[in-house]
């Protein structure tokens, strides 16, 4: 009798845990079973079973719309009639991930997040609803946690709501605070529509050149130079931000703002990149100076094929034969990406570099700028002419795709005519004559010239389309 016992509530168990199993694993594949007939999900029978948890859910969402809707007094009157703490912490809609913050290092799954966790403060500064920030402030919101890794001063930054930094500034929020991530809220200034934000925190003690607490190690200038932000970048270097600050790999800002000036995937330049380098360099920025791989400004807008930047920067007496941990100098890096950058110039890059005494390509080696620019005929023009003579090798020819040597058959046809043992023309020689004598000063020592305009551009190198 005891065994029949014991077996009917062992039954009993398996039933139970049976039952309990289906309502928390997923649908089985194949039709889906009706509401009616599946019963209620797992989470409806905690609800049902939990009334006290259901009113404090209904009451955190009643407290969060009226946090966006900036209901000063609906929000007031919960906290006082509901008696929720001020601080609870909600679930809020955050595609942008404007709300967190994460540590280096941190796992996080592939998908993208879609929520954030936040006080009430946070979504206030975040949607820049202002009187109801300042309602919880008075209540005594606190203003310096950072349930999801930013403080409320980090987030009104990011969103550019400059009156909620002044609010949040008027409370003692702390100027400094590094994010879970190691950053100060200047670094969090990324848009010319956060600069009224800078500037208060700023007025408030700010520390211009405090490095992110992470492995870049970026002031607020290297932030503002990789975003493109002239109007942040005068107002720290105003305000005694160090111009040559380097970060850990040894970059200084305006090595930054040389490399994100160009945008690989939409193939396009800043202008706005540009005169932040141009500020960098008025406000006498080294353009010598190496970052860990030994790489200068030069070989990051030689990489970018940029001539707008190339100019600026041999102008402010960048250095054209420096040489990275790879003994390549920036002609090389330029070499590499001419095929590649389709909204370039190159002839004008080349040319800005062999015009500031830039090293040629040895001459057995000139096959290889064929290969890379056999579809940019003007570049292979400027870098032949260069040379006082030169002479083809066999794999000239095969550098040059059949399909290439077509479209620009006329000036492929005087390259090999004037490309032979025989000198070139007597104007050509005299070009490098003059080339020669000036020691690697042609660009300066051409434009003092008693010669027309025309001869200028001749002894610079300027593309003709055909070669003499």
């Amino acid at each position: 009798m005891i065994d029949t016992f014991i077996i009917t509530i062992c039954a009993c168990i398996s039933n139970l845990l049976h039952a309990v199993w289906r309502t928390l694993v997923s649908e089985p594949a194949g039709l889906p079973v009706p509401n009616e007939e599946r019963g209620p999900s797992f989470r409806q029978l905690m609800e049902d079973l939990s009334p006290r948890q259901l009113a404090v859910k209904q009451l955190k969402q009643q407290f969060l719309d009226a946090l966006l809707a900036n209901d000063a007094q609906e929000v007031k009157q919960i906290l006082h009639a509901a008696k929720l703490d001020i601080d609870t912490v909600l679930e809020v809609d955050d595609p942008s991930m404007m709300l967190a913050s994460y540590k280096q290092g941190y796992w996080l799954p592939g998908y993208k997040l879609e929520k954030s966790w936040a006080m009430g403060i946070h979504v206030c500064v975040m949607y820049n609803a202002v009187e109801t920030a300042l309602v919880l402030l008075e209540e005594g919101a606190a203003i310096n946690r950072m349930p999801n890794g930013k403080a409320p001063l980090h987030v009104a930054c990011e969103a550019s709501n400059d009156d909620c930094v002044a609010l949040l500034l008027a409370h003692k929020a702390k100027v400094n605070s590094l994010s879970l991530s190691g950053h100060t809220p200047l670094h969090y200034c990324i848009t010319s529509e956060s600069v009224a934000c800078a500037k208060q925190l700023l007025l408030k003690d700010a520390k211009v050149n405090m490095p992110s607490d992470n492995k870049e190690e970026d002031t607020p200038l290297h932030t503002a130079a990789r975003f493109g932000v002239p109007e942040l970048v005068a107002l720290y270097l105003a305000n005694g931000a160090s111009v040559d600050a380097v970060n850990s790999l040894q970059e200084t800002p305006l090595m930054t703002a040389c490399f994100w000036a160009f945008d690989a995937k939409e193939q396009l330049y800043s202008q706005d990149h540009h005169l932040v380098c141009r500020l960098l360099l008025d406000h006498q920025a080294d353009p010598n100076l190496r970052e860990e791989d030994n790489k200068t400004a030069l070989h990051k807008a030689a990489w970018n094929c940029d001539h707008i930047l190339m100019q600026m920067l041999l102008e402010a007496g960048a250095y054209t034969r420096a040489m990275d941990i790879n003994g390549c100098a920036p002609i090389q890096y330029l070499l590499k990406v001419t095929d590649v950058r389709p909204m370039a110039i190159p002839e004008l890059c080349y040319q800005a570099l062999l015009n500031h005494n830039a090293a040629r390509i040895y001459p057995p080696q000139f096959h290889k700028v064929l290969q890379n620019c056999y579809d940019c005929p003007r570049a292979v023009e400027v870098m032949v002419n260069s040379y006082e003579r030169l002479k083809p090798t066999n794999k000239w020819r095969d550098a040059i795709p059949d399909d290439c040597y077509k479209r620009h058959k006329d000036f492929y046809d005087s390259l090999f005519a004037v490309c032979a043992n025989t000198p070139r023309s007597l104007l050509h020689l005299t070009r490098c004559a003059i080339r020669a004598s000036l020691d690697g000063s042609c660009h300066r020592g051409v434009a003092q010239l008693p010669l027309p305009s025309p001869m200028k551009k001749y002894l610079l190198l300027e593309p003709e389309g055909i070669l003499y």
